[in-house]
């Protein structure tokens, strides 16, 4: 049995790790000296995570709903 989190909690916990992530990394270049390389592999880095959290359907994102396509 696979663990998945619902729609609706995998979009609230997209949008807390994504602006989560860009606090912190936003924090760290601020207050350390980093290359711009360095700064786009940090965020290859986050993005790969939820990725691989998607493609393992551990999270299930809905969009908030915008996405759904009515079908009549």
């Amino acid at each position: 049995m696979k663990f998945r989190i619902n729609p609706l909690a995998s979009d609230i916990i997209i949008s807390i790790y994504v602006i989560a992530t860009l606090y912190l990394r936003f924090k760290f270049e601020n207050t350390s000296d980093v290359t711009p390389m360095l700064s786009i592999v940090m965020g290859v880095c986050f993005v790969v995570i939820i990725w691989a959290l998607v493609k393992l359907k551990v999270l299930n994102p809905n969009w908030f709903g915008l996405l759904n396509s009515n079908k009549a």
